[in-house]
Protein backbone atom coordinates (compact mmCIF):
# COMPACT_ATOMS: atom_id res chain seq x y z
CA UNK A 1 0.00 0.00 0.00
CA UNK A 2 0.72 3.24 -0.62
CA UNK A 3 1.77 6.25 2.44
CA UNK A 4 -0.46 9.00 1.16
CA UNK A 5 0.99 11.68 3.07
CA UNK A 6 4.70 10.55 1.34
CA UNK A 7 3.02 10.64 -1.72
CA UNK A 8 0.49 13.44 -1.78
CA UNK A 9 -2.42 11.65 -2.65
CA UNK A 10 -6.32 12.58 -1.15
CA UNK A 11 -6.43 10.83 2.66
CA UNK A 12 -9.81 8.62 1.35
CA UNK A 13 -8.20 6.02 -1.29
CA UNK A 14 -5.03 3.44 -1.02
CA UNK A 15 -3.26 2.16 -3.32
CA UNK A 16 -2.51 -1.47 -3.71
CA UNK A 17 0.73 -1.88 -6.16
CA UNK A 18 0.29 -4.78 -7.69
CA UNK A 19 2.71 -7.16 -9.09
CA UNK A 20 3.24 -6.81 -13.27
CA UNK A 21 0.77 -9.47 -14.19
CA UNK A 22 -1.75 -7.51 -12.66
CA UNK A 23 -2.41 -3.81 -12.64
CA UNK A 24 -2.76 -1.45 -9.96
CA UNK A 25 -5.73 -1.19 -7.96
CA UNK A 26 -6.78 2.06 -6.52
CA UNK A 27 -9.52 1.76 -3.99
CA UNK A 28 -11.85 5.10 -2.47
CA UNK A 29 -13.48 5.07 0.35
CA UNK A 30 -15.73 7.63 0.73
CA UNK A 31 -19.08 8.91 3.17
CA UNK A 32 -21.83 7.19 0.61
CA UNK A 33 -19.95 5.45 -1.75
CA UNK A 34 -16.65 3.18 -2.29
CA UNK A 35 -15.01 2.10 -5.51
CA UNK A 36 -12.27 0.59 -7.21
CA UNK A 37 -10.31 1.85 -9.84
CA UNK A 38 -8.98 -1.17 -11.74
CA UNK A 39 -9.32 -5.12 -10.80
CA UNK A 40 -6.00 -6.93 -12.07
CA UNK A 41 -5.75 -10.01 -13.62
CA UNK A 42 -8.16 -13.19 -12.96
CA UNK A 43 -5.43 -15.43 -11.64
CA UNK A 44 -4.99 -12.53 -8.78
CA UNK A 45 -8.76 -11.99 -8.33
CA UNK A 46 -9.18 -13.99 -5.01
CA UNK A 47 -6.11 -11.93 -3.74
CA UNK A 48 -7.76 -8.98 -5.10
CA UNK A 49 -10.83 -9.71 -3.04
CA UNK A 50 -8.92 -9.89 -0.21
CA UNK A 51 -7.35 -6.36 -0.36
CA UNK A 52 -10.84 -4.92 -0.89
CA UNK A 53 -12.51 -6.62 1.91
CA UNK A 54 -9.22 -6.17 4.33
CA UNK A 55 -9.68 -2.15 3.96
CA UNK A 56 -13.55 -2.05 3.48
CA UNK A 57 -14.16 -4.51 6.51
CA UNK A 58 -17.93 -4.51 6.74
CA UNK A 59 -18.38 -2.36 4.13
CA UNK A 60 -19.81 -3.18 0.47
CA UNK A 61 -17.88 -2.20 -2.30
CA UNK A 62 -20.57 -0.19 -4.86
CA UNK A 63 -18.77 0.26 -7.72
CA UNK A 64 -15.85 -0.87 -10.18
CA UNK A 65 -14.71 1.57 -12.54
CA UNK A 66 -12.33 0.39 -15.26
CA UNK A 67 -9.70 2.97 -17.02
CA UNK A 68 -9.59 0.23 -20.02
CA UNK A 69 -10.61 -3.23 -21.06
CA UNK A 70 -7.07 -5.08 -21.26
CA UNK A 71 -7.14 -8.42 -18.92
CA UNK A 72 -4.80 -6.91 -16.38
CA UNK A 73 -7.29 -3.95 -15.69
CA UNK A 74 -10.35 -6.04 -15.67
CA UNK A 75 -9.88 -9.63 -14.88
CA UNK A 76 -11.25 -9.22 -11.60
CA UNK A 77 -14.63 -7.79 -12.24
CA UNK A 78 -16.53 -10.83 -12.27
CA UNK A 79 -15.17 -12.00 -8.99
CA UNK A 80 -15.92 -8.74 -7.54
CA UNK A 81 -19.14 -8.76 -9.11
CA UNK A 82 -20.33 -12.45 -7.59
CA UNK A 83 -19.11 -11.13 -4.19
CA UNK A 84 -20.82 -7.95 -3.93
CA UNK A 85 -23.86 -8.51 -6.50
CA UNK A 86 -25.58 -4.57 -5.86
CA UNK A 87 -22.21 -3.34 -7.50
CA UNK A 88 -21.94 -0.89 -10.29
CA UNK A 89 -19.39 -1.27 -12.95
CA UNK A 90 -18.59 1.67 -15.25
CA UNK A 91 -16.34 1.48 -18.54
CA UNK A 92 -15.30 3.35 -21.14
CA UNK A 93 -17.80 3.47 -23.99
CA UNK A 94 -15.84 2.38 -26.71
CA UNK A 95 -16.51 -1.44 -26.48
CA UNK A 96 -19.72 -1.45 -24.21
CA UNK A 97 -21.19 -3.37 -27.10
CA UNK A 98 -18.32 -5.78 -27.65
CA UNK A 99 -18.86 -6.47 -23.52
CA UNK A 100 -22.59 -6.56 -23.78
CA UNK A 101 -22.40 -9.26 -26.31
CA UNK A 102 -19.04 -10.61 -25.20
CA UNK A 103 -17.27 -10.81 -28.07
CA UNK A 104 -13.75 -12.20 -26.60
CA UNK A 105 -11.99 -11.62 -30.16
CA UNK A 106 -12.80 -8.33 -30.01
CA UNK A 107 -12.19 -7.53 -26.54
CA UNK A 108 -8.37 -8.82 -27.55
CA UNK A 109 -8.65 -11.69 -25.09
CA UNK A 110 -8.24 -14.75 -27.54
CA UNK A 111 -5.83 -12.55 -29.49
CA UNK A 112 -3.10 -11.90 -26.68
CA UNK A 113 -3.95 -15.57 -25.36
CA UNK A 114 -4.69 -14.23 -22.10
CA UNK A 115 -8.31 -14.97 -19.93
CA UNK A 116 -10.74 -13.08 -18.71
CA UNK A 117 -14.03 -14.17 -17.11
CA UNK A 118 -17.38 -12.57 -18.35
CA UNK A 119 -18.33 -9.57 -16.51
CA UNK A 120 -21.15 -7.08 -17.05
CA UNK A 121 -21.50 -2.87 -16.76
CA UNK A 122 -23.87 -0.58 -16.10
CA UNK A 123 -22.39 2.65 -16.79
CA UNK A 124 -19.83 4.54 -19.25
CA UNK A 125 -17.08 6.69 -18.36
CA UNK A 126 -17.12 9.60 -21.25
CA UNK A 127 -14.65 11.81 -21.42
CA UNK A 128 -15.20 14.86 -20.97
CA UNK A 129 -17.54 14.08 -17.97
CA UNK A 130 -16.59 13.37 -14.11
CA UNK A 131 -16.98 10.48 -12.01
CA UNK A 132 -17.15 11.41 -8.70
CA UNK A 133 -15.02 9.16 -6.47
CA UNK A 134 -13.99 9.12 -3.06
CA UNK A 135 -15.80 12.17 -2.35
CA UNK A 136 -13.87 13.94 -5.28
CA UNK A 137 -15.17 14.64 -8.73
CA UNK A 138 -12.36 13.34 -11.05
CA UNK A 139 -12.46 14.05 -14.63
CA UNK A 140 -12.32 11.59 -17.04
CA UNK A 141 -9.77 12.26 -20.21
CA UNK A 142 -9.75 10.18 -23.30
CA UNK A 143 -5.88 8.86 -23.69
CA UNK A 144 -5.70 6.65 -26.48
CA UNK A 145 -2.10 5.19 -27.81
CA UNK A 146 -2.22 2.01 -25.27
CA UNK A 147 -5.30 1.16 -26.02
CA UNK A 148 -7.63 3.33 -28.55
CA UNK A 149 -10.80 3.64 -25.44
CA UNK A 150 -8.85 4.23 -22.55
CA UNK A 151 -9.34 6.68 -20.10
CA UNK A 152 -7.04 8.62 -17.37
CA UNK A 153 -8.87 10.31 -14.35
CA UNK A 154 -7.09 13.73 -12.71
CA UNK A 155 -8.33 15.05 -9.67
CA UNK A 156 -8.01 19.17 -9.93
CA UNK A 157 -7.96 19.16 -6.15
CA UNK A 158 -5.36 17.72 -5.20
CA UNK A 159 -3.43 17.59 -8.43
CA UNK A 160 -3.50 13.83 -9.17
CA UNK A 161 -3.65 12.12 -11.75
CA UNK A 162 -4.66 7.93 -12.38
CA UNK A 163 -2.65 7.20 -15.56
CA UNK A 164 -3.54 3.71 -16.03
CA UNK A 165 -1.14 2.48 -18.83
CA UNK A 166 -0.67 5.90 -21.16
CA UNK A 167 1.98 6.72 -18.58
CA UNK A 168 4.37 4.67 -16.16
CA UNK A 169 7.58 6.22 -13.86
CA UNK A 170 9.78 4.86 -16.49
CA UNK A 171 7.84 4.53 -19.63
CA UNK A 172 4.23 3.35 -20.88
CA UNK A 173 2.29 0.39 -22.03
CA UNK A 174 2.56 -1.14 -25.89
CA UNK A 175 1.12 0.62 -28.35
CA UNK A 176 -0.92 -2.15 -29.55
CA UNK A 177 -3.36 -0.40 -32.46
CA UNK A 178 0.08 -0.15 -34.14
CA UNK A 179 0.64 -3.91 -34.32
CA UNK A 180 -2.26 -4.53 -36.36
CA UNK A 181 -1.68 -1.51 -38.89
CA UNK A 182 -3.86 1.42 -36.87
CA UNK A 183 -1.65 4.24 -36.52
CA UNK A 184 -1.13 5.18 -33.14
CA UNK A 185 2.11 6.53 -31.88
CA UNK A 186 0.72 9.94 -32.36
CA UNK A 187 -2.29 9.32 -30.15
CA UNK A 188 0.37 8.43 -27.73
CA UNK A 189 2.23 11.51 -28.37
CA UNK A 190 -1.30 13.58 -28.02
CA UNK A 191 -1.85 11.98 -24.60
CA UNK A 192 1.39 12.61 -23.17
CA UNK A 193 0.54 16.32 -24.36
CA UNK A 194 -2.98 16.00 -22.33
CA UNK A 195 -1.19 15.06 -19.14
CA UNK A 196 1.40 17.65 -19.22
CA UNK A 197 -1.34 20.28 -19.95
CA UNK A 198 -3.09 18.38 -16.58
CA UNK A 199 0.31 19.18 -15.13
CA UNK A 200 -0.40 16.66 -11.92
CA UNK A 201 1.87 17.05 -8.90
CA UNK A 202 1.80 12.73 -8.55
CA UNK A 203 0.43 9.99 -11.00
CA UNK A 204 -1.13 6.75 -10.02
CA UNK A 205 0.21 5.12 -12.79
CA UNK A 206 -1.55 1.14 -13.97
CA UNK A 207 1.97 -0.88 -12.89
CA UNK A 208 4.69 0.53 -10.93
CA UNK A 209 5.08 2.84 -7.35
CA UNK A 210 3.47 5.91 -7.20
CA UNK A 211 5.47 9.01 -8.35
CA UNK A 212 6.04 12.41 -8.24
CA UNK A 213 8.97 13.19 -10.85
CA UNK A 214 6.00 13.64 -13.65
CA UNK A 215 8.53 15.85 -15.85
CA UNK A 216 10.68 13.54 -15.72
CA UNK A 217 8.62 10.59 -16.68
CA UNK A 218 7.34 12.31 -19.29
CA UNK A 219 10.60 13.19 -21.21
CA UNK A 220 11.41 9.59 -20.66
CA UNK A 221 8.52 8.43 -22.23
CA UNK A 222 8.83 10.81 -25.29
CA UNK A 223 11.98 9.52 -25.59
CA UNK A 224 10.95 6.19 -25.85
CA UNK A 225 8.31 7.04 -28.56
CA UNK A 226 10.21 8.94 -30.53
CA UNK A 227 12.90 5.61 -30.82
CA UNK A 228 10.10 3.13 -31.18
CA UNK A 229 8.39 5.61 -34.13
CA UNK A 230 12.33 5.24 -35.71
CA UNK A 231 12.16 1.87 -35.64
CA UNK A 232 8.51 0.08 -35.82
CA UNK A 233 10.22 -3.48 -36.05
CA UNK A 234 11.93 -2.98 -32.42
CA UNK A 235 8.47 -1.84 -31.26
CA UNK A 236 7.05 -5.00 -32.63
CA UNK A 237 9.34 -7.60 -31.22
CA UNK A 238 9.11 -5.03 -27.55
CA UNK A 239 5.08 -6.39 -27.66
CA UNK A 240 6.11 -10.18 -28.51
CA UNK A 241 8.65 -10.30 -25.83
CA UNK A 242 5.58 -8.46 -23.10
CA UNK A 243 2.88 -10.86 -24.53
CA UNK A 244 4.79 -14.06 -23.72
CA UNK A 245 6.02 -12.45 -20.30
CA UNK A 246 3.01 -12.30 -19.40
CA UNK A 247 2.26 -15.70 -20.28
CA UNK A 248 5.24 -16.95 -17.87
CA UNK A 249 3.93 -14.56 -14.81
CA UNK A 250 0.71 -16.70 -15.35
CA UNK A 251 1.61 -19.96 -15.71
CA UNK A 252 5.31 -19.83 -13.68
CA UNK A 253 6.20 -23.13 -15.57
CA UNK A 254 4.85 -24.40 -18.75
CA UNK A 255 5.60 -27.28 -21.21
CA UNK A 256 6.79 -26.89 -24.40
CA UNK A 257 3.35 -28.38 -26.44
CA UNK A 258 1.22 -25.89 -24.21
CA UNK A 259 3.98 -23.06 -25.06
CA UNK A 260 3.85 -24.23 -28.74
CA UNK A 261 -0.51 -24.44 -28.68
CA UNK A 262 -0.31 -20.61 -26.84
CA UNK A 263 1.50 -19.33 -29.28
CA UNK A 264 -0.85 -20.58 -32.15
CA UNK A 265 -4.06 -19.53 -30.70
CA UNK A 266 -3.01 -15.88 -29.86
CA UNK A 267 -3.40 -14.48 -32.99
CA UNK A 268 -1.46 -11.54 -32.18
CA UNK A 269 1.55 -13.11 -32.97
CA UNK A 270 1.19 -14.13 -36.56
CA UNK A 271 -0.53 -10.58 -36.68
CA UNK A 272 2.98 -8.89 -35.57
CA UNK A 273 4.28 -11.58 -37.99
CA UNK A 274 3.01 -11.00 -41.15
CA UNK A 275 3.26 -6.85 -40.68
CA UNK A 276 6.79 -6.80 -39.30
CA UNK A 277 9.13 -10.17 -40.12
CA UNK A 278 7.58 -10.89 -43.50
CA UNK A 279 8.33 -14.38 -44.80
CA UNK A 280 9.78 -15.28 -41.30
CA UNK A 281 8.14 -19.08 -39.91
CA UNK A 282 6.00 -17.86 -36.51
CA UNK A 283 7.96 -20.93 -34.87
CA UNK A 284 11.17 -19.72 -35.93
CA UNK A 285 10.11 -15.78 -35.17
CA UNK A 286 9.14 -17.31 -31.32
CA UNK A 287 12.57 -19.33 -30.58
CA UNK A 288 14.46 -16.08 -31.26
CA UNK A 289 12.68 -13.59 -28.99
CA UNK A 290 12.08 -16.49 -26.25
CA UNK A 291 16.01 -17.05 -26.64
CA UNK A 292 16.26 -13.07 -25.90
CA UNK A 293 13.81 -13.69 -22.82
CA UNK A 294 16.23 -16.13 -21.55
CA UNK A 295 19.42 -14.08 -22.20
CA UNK A 296 17.96 -11.72 -20.62
CA UNK A 297 17.57 -13.91 -17.20
CA UNK A 298 13.47 -13.43 -17.61
CA UNK A 299 13.02 -17.11 -18.39
CA UNK A 300 14.46 -20.16 -18.44
CA UNK A 301 14.03 -23.41 -20.51
CA UNK A 302 15.55 -26.83 -19.72
CA UNK A 303 13.90 -30.63 -21.09
CA UNK A 304 10.41 -29.89 -18.44
CA UNK A 305 9.70 -26.99 -20.25
CA UNK A 306 9.77 -23.12 -20.21
CA UNK A 307 10.01 -21.16 -16.86
CA UNK A 308 9.30 -17.76 -15.51
CA UNK A 309 12.20 -16.30 -13.66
Amino acid sequence: MTDHAAAGLPANLVVFERGWLSSNNILFIGVDETALVDTGYATHADQTLALVESSLGTRPLDRIVNTHLHSDHCGGNAALQLRYPALRTDIPPGEAALVERWDERGLSFLATGQICPRFQFTGLLRPGTERVLGDRPWQVHSAPGHDPHSIILFDPASLTLISADALWENGFGVAFPELAGEPSFGDMAATLDRIEMLAPLQVIPGHGRVFNEVGSALATARRRLESLQRDPVKHARHAIKVLMKFKLLEAQSIAPEDWKTWLQGASYFDTIRLRFFGDMELEQLAEDVLGELIGAGAAKMDSSGIRNI
